[in-house]
Formats: C-alpha cells, sequence, structure tokens
C-alpha cells in the first residue's frame, strides 16, 4: 500500500490506458478522482469494466473512487474540478494527464497541409489540456510542498517518424515534453515533482479497434521494436508506479519513453 492515504487524479480515466492507471494506483492504495470527457467511454470500444463504472471498479478494490465529466480543454471547468476534489478529498497528491490522443485525422494531416481547426483540436486536447490541469493541482501541491504529476507526451513526440504525417499530434507531444521540463524547474523548490511518460505502440481498447493488433500491423511495427512485442497498459502503469511513489523522490523534469526500444536514444 504504497500510496495509503493519498488522492490521486487521471484524467481520461474512464477506459484504456487511463483507467489502468486509475486501478493500478487504488491498487497500491490511492483514492482515486476519474476525470473523463465521458465517464461512459470505456462502451465505446467494448472495454469492458469489472463494476458499472470506474469509480465503482476503484471502491471495489476497498479505495474512494470519484467520477468526474469535464472536458480539461475548458478552463473554468478544471479549476471546478479541483474545488471538488478538494471539497470532496481535502488533498490532491498525484496528478496524472492522460486525456488526449491523436483522434479525427483528416486525410491531409501534415506539416504543410494540416487544417487549422484539426491542429488546434489535437493541440488543446494533449497540450493546453495538460497545461489548465496542472496550473489547477499546482497551488494545492505547492502548499502542501508535495506533489507528484505525471503528463503523458508519446514516442511520437520524440522524433519525427521520418515523415510528417500526424503533424499536430507530433508537436503537441512534444509540447508536453517540454512543458513537463519548464514545469519542473518551477516547481521543484517546492518539492513537486513532474516527469512525463512517451508510451509506444501499447494495445489499448482504443489502439486494438483502430487494428494495431491485426497479424498485418502488428508484424510491421515489431520489426522497429526491440522487445519483440508490443505493450499493454500496465507496462504504462508499472511506470507511472515509480513516478508518483518514493521510488522517484529524486527525479522530475524527465521523460521516460514506454516503447520497448521503439525510441533509442
Amino acid at each position: 500500500m504504497k500510496l495509503a492515504n493519498r488522492v490521486a487524479l487521471v484524467t481520461g480515466g474512464a477506459r484504456g490506458l487511463g483507467r489502468a492507471y486509475v486501478l493500478h494506483l487504488a491498487r497500491l492504495g490511492a483514492d482515486v478522482v476519474i476525470n473523463d470527457v465521458d465517464l461512459k467511454a470505456a462502451q465505446e470500444y467494448d472495454e469492458e469494466l469489472g463494476a458499472e463504472s470506474v469509480a465503482a471498479e476503484v471502491e471495489g478494490l476497498g479505495r474512494r473512487g470519484l467520477g468526474i465529466e469535464a472536458d480539461v480543454t475548458d478552463k473554468a471547468a478544471v479549476e471546478a474540478m479541483m474545488q471538488e476534489v478538494m471539497g470532496r478529498f481535502g488533498r490532491i497528491d498525484i496528478l496524472v494527464n492522460n486525456a488526449g490522443g491523436m483522434l479525427h485525422a483528416p486525410p491531409e494531416n501534415s506539416a504543410v497541409t494540416a487544417p487549422p481547426d484539426h491542429y488546434r483540436y489535437i493541440m488543446d486536447i494533449n497540450l493546453t489540456g495538460t497545461v489548465f490541469c496542472c496550473q489547477a493541482a499546482a497551488p494545492y501541491m505547492q502548499a502542501a510542498r508535495s506533489g507528484k504529476i505525471v503528463n503523458t507526451a508519446s514516442q511520437a513526440g520524440l522524433w519525427s517518424g521520418h515523415n510528417s504525417g500526424g503533424m499536430a499530434y507530433k508537436v503537441a507531444k512534444a509540447g508536453v515534453v517540454q512543458y513537463t521540463r519548464v514545469l519542473a524547474a518551477e516547481l521543484g523548490p517546492h518539492n513537486v515533482h513532474v516527469n512525463c511518460i512517451a508510451p509506444g505502440f501499447v494495445l489499448s481498447s482504443r489502439a486494438v479497434a483502430g487494428g494495431r493488433n491485426t497479424p498485418e500491423v502488428r508484424d510491421r511495427l515489431l520489426q522497429d521494436i526491440p522487445l519483440g512485442r508490443l505493450g499493454m497498459p500496465e507496462d504504462c502503469a508499472r511506470v507511472i508506479e515509480f513516478l508518483v511513489t518514493d521510488l522517484s523522490d529524486y527525479v522530475t523534469g524527465q521523460c521516460i519513453p514506454v516503447c520497448g526500444g521503439y525510441v533509442a536514444f
């Protein structure tokens, strides 16, 4: 129970990777707030829950769970969410910014052709939402002189992929990495740690629904993954565990790729 008496907030926590983080933190003893723009999001990709909601799954593990529907790109909604967390639990110890993704990509989505509306949308759900959530949580963590923030970048934000496809997503995730470094420098003197992970090709429910686990796609991806397998949500959850427990008490401002060696430095 490494996280007993801690309160965690996970954005995008109603399904996929976010849900894996929620349940992993609860098993470590944390009370968990599940944020999502749709708390029933698991239904979209036929992800089976172990209870009527992710919050109920947390409670089934003997911890307190709270679901809050809020759009992380809406600063007022994010601030209201943080007020609700503080009103219910009186503290915020861990923030995992997981909300985002490469969604609704148009046919033309390169560095030259990306439509402005889609570019702004991708920047907002990946980078702006992360900034707003960090800004909402930071004052409480500073006052407590304690806190762990984990942002979510991507292997796509660490290299070009040798092409300009998905430019907005790549740039947004690169921005998450740099924002993590900048925020870590600001909050370090207050004993607040800020790091990020950069998942590679993980078999989340959305990725599976999109065909990532088909033989054709899997075989193509495995050619460039030294560990020889695609990632599972729990692979990322275990790195989250490292970053939000005392195991990482001398680590801040870092981005850890969780990609089986796909991105090698």
